[in-house]
């Protein structure tokens, strides 16, 4: 009769244990708020000044530099038809089509997996998903019109000019490149200065064998 109660009792916890919970990670409603003010709010901003600054200063090359700064920080329209420092030009359809993954997977990341747990990590993919809209309105087109250059029909407008001299010069950027400059180093800092814990070494207080050698 006792050979058969550690069985009966192992039924009896299992049993009572039931399903297992794989319901999605709870956080609060304010960290949607978040995400959605920083992402549509920062996408208006960049869509607003593009379309602010081209009508302004007018399409590339119609008009000078206007300068802020003297010889450092001024205003002067461009359209990038590649990626980041021109790289992949004419390439725009395939850059979008990037994007909308990007922003499928940021909103898994985020609601599905949990990630807007963490206000830093909801704020970092807010300006994250801001700079991807913004830049992705352009590169369908939504800006262009018929009688521009046929290769603009994908391309991204800029108007922030930055340079160290006439001779270092960083390439044109926009509202939108720069939120997503913003929020790649918040993730830089976060994976680097407060990686998650399960990227952390364990603790000899939870290894089995060290806990096993002090018994001993």
């Amino acid at each position: 009769m006792s050979s058969n109660s550690p069985t009966t009792q192992g039924n009896a916890d299992s049993s009572s244990a039931g399903p297992q919970n794989t319901s999605r990670p709870a956080f609060a409603p304010s960290r949607i708020l978040l995400f959605g003010c920083l992402a549509v709010f920062g996408a208006a901003v960049d869509l607003w000044s593009k379309a602010a600054v081209f009508n302004w200063r007018g399409l590339p090359g119609q008009r000078d530099i206007y300068w802020v700064i003297e010889g450092y920080f001024g205003i002067e329209t461009a359209v990038n038809i590649g990626a980041v420092f021109g790289i992949g030009a004419g390439k725009g359809l395939i850059f979008a089509a990037i994007s909308v993954v990007a922003l499928i997977a940021i909103l898994i990341w985020l609601f599905w997996f949990g990630a807007a747990e963490s206000a830093w990590l909801t704020f970092a993919l807010g300006c994250i998903t801001g700079g991807i809209i913004g830049n992705l309105y352009d590169r369908l087109g939504m800006w262009w019109q018929p009688d521009y250059p046929e290769a603009w029909s994908s391309g991204v407008r800029d108007w922030i000019l930055w340079q160290a001299s006439d001779q270092w010069k960083w390439p044109n950027f926009n509202i939108a490149d720069s939120l997503l400059v913003t929020g790649a180093i918040m993730l830089f800092v976060q994976s680097v200065f407060f990686p998650p814990a399960s990227m952390l070494p364990a603790s000899t207080a939870d290894d089995p064998k060290q806990g096993s050698s002090n018994e001993d």
